[in-house]
């Protein structure tokens, strides 16, 4: 039987709902209504809830969008109640036929971002669950497509999230003379197919381990509080601007935060600006401490 684990994600309207069990292999499924459901019969039965607005299938999770007249709280137990129910019946989550081999429709289009040297390339179907970072082609063991992309002579830096993809570059080259080709690359290799990442292979390492739940309930009050004040106000800005802020530590003593910045946030010229005069003065504002310092360990 498979368990089902419910996950938050930044967008307070969707949730992710997830097997022990991969659904889907090197294919993602978009339905944004009953009648785009052919191809999943539990698609298709999700969308009797009068909430459902979209449906997202990849990997080892069903994603659902809702309609704001209802909040998850109220109902999320119920769905993951039913995804069960369903499975457990037997009852077939993608039906898997010839008709699934034609190309996947994929619309990527790129994004300026306050750092010069990024691009965000945004997909409008979900890319991972996990926020992946490689540095260089020797991190690229979880996601073929980052390795792919450093074949680019002139890619230095490859952040994912959810559903973009945040590229650094070197300076050989300007954003005018490779944006296309890079957007164009994207778009078919997801359109075919192709592994984009596999969670299963992401290294576990400190830094993710800090984001689980069982070392938030570890911490104290202070690094708890910090930690949500980030979640909620700091980070959907940052991710809109193709970046990721992520907290690594605090020092009760010396009052400092140090935090970890990722994808168009890291070496950003505006990054020390937006530490010291928005997250910082943000933190000493909420917490009531005007002693408050924040750092980014890796600025």
């Amino acid at each position: 039987m498979q368990n089902i684990t419910i996950k938050t994600t930044s967008n307070k309207n969707i949730v992710k709902f997830e097997l022990e069990d991969f659904i889907t292999k090197n294919q993602s499924f978009e339905y944004k209504n009953i009648d785009e459901t052919s191809t999943s019969p539990l698609a298709k039965q999700l969308f009797y809830l009068p909430f459902v607005k979209t449906i997202y299938i990849s990997g080892n999770f069903i994603a659902i969008e809702k309609y704001s007249i209802v909040e998850w709280e109220d109902v999320q137990d119920e769905v993951a109640e039913q995804i069960q129910d369903y499975i457990t019946n037997g009852g077939e989550i993608v039906a898997l036929n010839e008709s699934n081999n034609k190309k996947i429709p994929v619309s990527i289009y790129a994004e300026t971002t306050p750092n010069p040297n990024v691009m965000k390339f945004v997909s409008n179907t979900l890319l991972t669950k996990t926020a992946l970072e490689c540095k260089n082609i020797d991190e690229t063991k979880a996601s073929p497509l980052a390795k792919e992309l450093f074949r680019f002579p002139y890619v230095k830096e490859i952040f994912f999230d959810e559903n973009y993809i945040s590229i650094t570059k070197y300076e050989i080259k300007e954003w005018e003379e490779i944006t296309l080709e890079l957007r164009t690359f994207i778009k078919e290799y997801i359109e075919t197919g192709n592994t984009i990442i596999d969670e299963s292979l992401i290294t576990k390492t400190e830094t993710h381990q800090k984001q689980q739940e069982a070392y938030f309930d570890k911490l104290d009050v202070t690094s708890q509080q910090i930690i949500n004040i980030l979640e909620e106000y700091v980070k959907p800005a940052v991710q809109s601007d193709g970046g990721n802020i992520m907290f690594d530590s605090f020092d009760e003593k010396e009052k400092r935060v140090k935090v970890i910045l990722q994808g168009a946030c890291s070496g950003c010229p505006s990054s020390t600006f937006t530490l010291k005069n928005g997250i910082e003065n943000m933190l000493k504002d909420m917490l009531k401490d005007e002693a408050i310092i924040v750092e980014a360990i890796n600025a």
